[in-house]
């Protein structure tokens, strides 16, 4: 492939990337300073500013700490240059966030969704964004830009969803332009446990010596099972999208009696606790209610913790052989029951594979999704503001 020619146009939208990059960094931030850290000269640094002034991006500053500064001007971003929609969609719950371009969230809210059909979603979506929007004081016409986290793979050519049983009518679904019609915005729409990576990532993840793990997979275990995958800093998705859909890789013979998803743990534990008067006859159980009654010391519901342990360990067994990533970080409904899990997960897995990655619970609980909506939309939106002013047509994503 031959490379084009760098123009003045192109040279102008990397300084201008490259200065923004640096106020988003480190603000505030004097103009002497910007030019120190990006050895751009000062002029153009000055020109680059005032680009970035008129875009509405960023705002002059000073920094009153500093005492006497004889007119130096300091340089900070301005968040509430536009605002972004996040959406996690759930089989029970649809979780939405409203957050400014630096990824704050202003305002969250879960509404529920049980028994809806996908197009039935995008309408509950819809009004929830609405009334995020009306609760937070930002008009409607801030948001630029939406990311949706989805359960199935994203078709990246045409934003169907595929293998998603969660969601009455969602396989199949067209969602990105079921979504961007009815929010009247660009869609980004995302395997919600591909966000949630992405929402580690930013926001939750460590390694001991307290730097960003490099490589490392979420594993939400929860009504559903999946892994998202951040190999060497960047999201894996796969050649068709769907890397980390570990149900793939189950005999479906033996399925049942290996998934760590709450259906099958409940029939598992159905039979473990019917001897139990509060679960006999027939009275349903939940996994929050198994989880309690092993925290009481029941050997009966620790049992079913413990074959849970077995599922899970077989997964991360797996992840472990092709990936080997340095981390996992359990999250999902179930996944999130750390003080159980951790300990039998670490021992167990330290039998099966012989360089086992540490296991962690997601610092960020329910919200993964949407901190990884979130980061996806930001950087959406800020491209869309930069393209408006460079003339260059956004690349469309599913």
């Amino acid at each position: 492939m031959i490379a084009r020619p760098a123009t003045s146009s192109t040279l102008k939208e990397i300084n201008l990337r490259t200065v923004l990059e640096v106020i988003r960094t480190a603000p505030p931030v004097s103009r002497a300073e910007i030019a120190r850290r990006t050895g751009i000269s000062k002029p153009t640094v000055s020109a680059l500013l005032q680009d970035l002034l008129e875009m509405g991006l960023v705002s002059e500053t000073v920094r009153e700490e500093l005492g006497p500064t004889y007119g130096a001007l300091f340089f900070a971003p301005r968040p509430e240059a536009a605002h972004v929609l996040a959406l996690d969609v759930g089989a029970r719950r649809l979780r939405g966030a409203v957050a400014d371009l630096e990824g704050a969230v202003h305002i969250r809210r879960d509404v529920p969704v049980e028994g809806m059909d996908a197009t039935q979603v995008v309408a509950a979506a819809t009004a929830l964004a609405e009334e995020l929007c009306a609760e937070a004081g930002i008009d409607r016409s801030a948001l630029q830009h939406a990311a949706v986290g989805v359960p199935g793979v994203v078709d990246r050519r045409d934003g169907r969803i595929w293998q998603a049983t969660n969601v009455p009518a969602l396989d199949g679904f067209r969602a990105r332009d079921a979504f961007e019609a009815a929010l009247s915005l660009p869609v980004t729409v995302e395997n919600d446990i591909h966000l949630a990576a992405l929402g580690e990532q930013r926001h939750g993840t460590k390694n001991p010596a307290g730097a960003d793990a490099e490589s490392f997979a979420f594993l939400s275990v929860g009504t559903g099972v999946g892994a998202g995958l951040i190999l060497h800093g960047e999201l894996h998705r796969g050649f068709a999208g769907a890397a980390g859909e570990l149900d793939c890789a189950v005999d479906p013979e033996t399925f049942d009696d290996n998934d760590p998803g709450a259906g099958a743990l409940l029939q598992f534990a159905a039979r473990r606790l019917s001897g139990h008067q509060e679960f006999g006859d027939g009275r349903e159980i939940s996994t929050e209610q198994v989880f309690a009654l092993a925290r009481s010391g029941d050997p009966d519901a620790c049992a079913v913790v413990d074959e849970e342990v077995r599922r899970i360990v077989a997964y991360l067994a797996t992840l472990a052989a092709v990936v080997d990533v340095e981390l996992v970080v359990l999250g999902g409904g179930i996944g999130l029951n750390g003080d159980l899990l951790l300990p039998r997960v670490n021992q167990r897995l330290a039998t099966r594979v012989p360089y086992p990655p540490r296991v962690e619970v997601s610092a960020l609980g329910d919200a993964a999704v949407l901190s990884g909506a979130v980061a996806v939309a930001t950087r959406a939106a800020l491209e869309q503001i930069l393209s408006v002013r460079f003339g260059v047509s956004g690349r469309r994503r599913a």
